[in-house]
């Protein structure tokens, strides 16, 4: 048998807050290597991943784009993120799938929001990770403040591998560290963060062996492999000033991806688009084995087996048949029937874990004029939902209402554009409300026997107690087999989260615990989806006992203003109900952090950016769901039957089943 010769391989993935060069630095990377022959730009919308109208309208990125090169004899995976908070999702599906990681800083703003919310997801999944510090040229860059704020807000093993070569505009470039001339007192911080972290390097540094600089390189490479060191670089990405530097960088430190082209097929569906000509593109990145055209797949997730009918690599509008997907590898796989995002192909064990970064805090009403088909306009929102599952599309039939989430107002004018750009259609969207939550009060039981109208028999009781903030749902059965069967189990479990969707007030029910204590079936009478219509009727009737208080989502928000803007912007967090922490002057700016609701906090960019005429920038990003104070209230209204009246739920739930 002829041994195929293994392809290196380095799926990375650039990211970064918004306005700090991401989609102009992977211009040029595929520039440089050759992919492209005619640099594009952001600002013209022509740059090769901004392949959507409303990306080359706007100058920014909405979906994570994928690109292929090659660099030094190793194949890369680039797949460039949105840096915009609104389009989070795209960036949490893209950190399952690499296997590295490039962060992009600015060398004026320096750590922002999102950069230090991308790290700690980088950091959570373990992925290695390389900082380039970007836009060295421009009027107020200072690459000593930013080294000392990432190594305060991201992590102290972050390690400059470079010496700039002046700053703003003077900046020429960045010395290599690892060069014979380089910057002796810059070179020996560097082998001393070594040394430090690493007990034979350090005897060989206090023993003089400086001399084999090979040596010391390849020790980094290995911690920076291992996601326990960060080399930094410097760049002007807009000039190409450093790309080179940066793309031998991700050859010498980043590992290559790993699989075996011969195991049995392991995959994941990381994202979901639509091609005019062909149809529903399903974004894969295999882990083990291989897919061609024409196999047929296990999509393990939905347990049916899936057709293939081609694989593809796309950049921007571009694509090219490939023939074959194999382990380590990222492609486009066409005619994958019902594929859903987060789908496993094949077995699920190879697989790593996801970070969950996105929460849609806000929901929003769609309404549409009289001439509009209906069936259209749900059917194009429900298209649109594939692709992120999180605008969670909801058409209520008795009120005729469609309703989505969203994270923020940009989405809902990317959507305004993809509605009429793609569809045709022209919509218009409510006030976004806040998305509250609801969690229990104290402990309590739920306790419901499900016996008429015959035939069916289900009895159960759950024993309810609050769970720690950010715990979500924890549930387990200490019922025995003997008094519930299996299948039963599973049915009640499977139904445990649907009925926690809508609480006392109609809100999302999370942070508790949910013990099935007791549960039996009759021999004859019992039928599985019995436990279907039980199983909301007792965790209301728990929630009736324990009772519900309010959640509401909580932004921690770094805010930046002319010294003089100080006193008000203090005031105003004061009253919205948000907590600061003491102010820090930065020669005339100050910069405030601290934490606000989200429901006091709306308009308050707006406002912020009027009063200090547009001097201001203010950040934010999600961090979590806090109880409201007594005096706030926040009902939604109920979706179908209230299992608490249960008379009328039954007969409501029994006529759907059968429908």
């Amino acid at each position: 048998m002829i041994q195929r010769q293994r392809v290196e391989r380095i799926n990375v993935g650039i990211f970064a807050h918004v306005d700090a060069g991401k989609t102009t630095t992977t211009e040029h990377i595929l520039y440089e290597s050759g992919r492209i022959r005619a640099l594009g730009s952001v600002d013209s919308g022509t740059a090769l991943t901004d392949s959507m109208e409303v990306e080359r309208q706007r100058g920014i990125s909405v979906r994570a784009a994928l690109a292929s090169f090659s660099w030094r004899g190793v194949q890369m995976n680039l797949v460039d993120t949105p840096g915009h908070v609104d389009f989070l999702s795209e960036v949490e599906r893209s950190l399952r799938v690499m296997d590295c990681a490039v962060l992009i800083l600015s060398a004026v703003e320096g750590v922002q929001a999102q950069s230090e919310m991308i790290w700690n997801a980088l950091r959570k999944l373990g992925i290695p990770t390389l900082i380039l510090v970007n836009k060295m040229d421009r009027i107020g860059a200072d690459p000593a403040a930013v080294l000392t704020q990432a190594r305060t807000y991201l992590s102290g093993d972050i390690v400059p591998v470079q010496q700039p070569l002046y700053r703003e505009r003077e900046y020429i470039g960045a010395a290599d560290l690892w060069s014979e001339g380089a910057d002796a007192a810059a070179r020996t911080e560097l082998l001393e963060a070594l040394a430090e972290r690493d007990e034979e390097l350090l005897e060989l540094y206090m023993a003089g062996g400086t001399a084999d600089l090979a040596q010391w390189k390849r020790e980094l490479a290995v911690r920076t492999a291992a996601g326990r060191m960060y080399p930094l670089v410097y760049g002007v990405a807009a000039k190409g000033l450093g790309v080179t530097a940066l793309l031998d960088a991700m050859t010498e430190y980043f590992p290559r991806a790993g699989g075996d082209a011969e195991q049995p097929v392991s995959g994941i569906v990381y994202n979901i688009q639509r091609d005019k000509s062909m149809g529903r593109m399903a974004f894969v990145r295999l882990y083990q084995g291989t897919i061609r055209n024409r196999d047929t797949v296990m999509n393990y997730t939905q347990e049916v087996q899936v057709k293939v009918t081609q694989i593809r690599k796309v950049e921007g509008g571009r694509t090219e048949d490939v023939g074959a997907l194999e382990a380590g590898d990222i492609a486009v796989v066409y005619g994958l029937s019902g594929v859903r995002i987060g789908d496993v192909l094949g077995r699920p064990e190879a697989i790593p874990q996801e970070a969950k970064l996105a929460v849609p805090l806000l929901t929003v009403r769609v309404f549409w004029g009289a001439d509009a088909d209906d069936h259209k306009v749900i059917a194009a929102f429900q298209e649109l939902a594939d692709e992120d599952p999180l605008l969670d599309t909801q058409w209520l039939q008795e009120e005729r209402e469609l309703h989505i989430k969203v994270m923020g107002p940009i989405q809902l004018e990317i959507l305004d554009s993809v509605l009429q750009e793609r569809f045709g259609l022209k919509v218009t969207f409510g006030q976004p409300s806040v998305i509250y939550r609801e969690t229990p009060s104290r402990a309590g039981e739920g306790y419901v026997a499900y016996l008429m109208p015959k035939p069916c028999w289900a009895i159960l009781r759950f024993q309810i107690e609050p769970g720690p903030p950010g715990s979500g749902l924890v549930y387990e059965s200490l019922v025995r087999s003997s008094d519930l069967l299996p299948q039963y189990q599973n049915e009640t479990a499977r139904r445990v989260p649907e009925a926690l969707q809508q609480g006392l007030r109609g809100w999302e029910v999370t942070d508790l615990k949910i013990t099935l204590v007791e549960g039996n079936h009759h021999v004859w009478h019992t039928h599985p989806l019995d436990f279907a219509v039980a199983t909301p009727m007792a965790i209301m009737d728990g929630l009736a006992h324990t009772g519900t208080s309010l959640l509401e989502p909580i932004l921690q928000v770094r805010i930046v203003v002319p010294e003089e803007n100080g006193g008000r912007v203090m005031n105003d967090l004061v009253q919205m109900r948000g907590t600061f922490e003491p102010p820090v002057l930065q020669g005339e700016r100050m910069i405030i952090e601290g934490r606000l609701p989200l429901a006091t906090s709306l308009d308050y960019p707006v406002t912020l950016s009027s009063y200090t005429k547009g001097r201001s920038t203010f950040t934010s990003f999600f961090a979590g769901y806090e109880p409201c104070p007594p005096d706030v209230t926040a009902e939604r209204t109920r979706r179908g039957v209230n299992p608490l009246d249960q008379a009328k739920y039954i007969l409501s739930v029994r006529k759907a089943l059968q429908g």
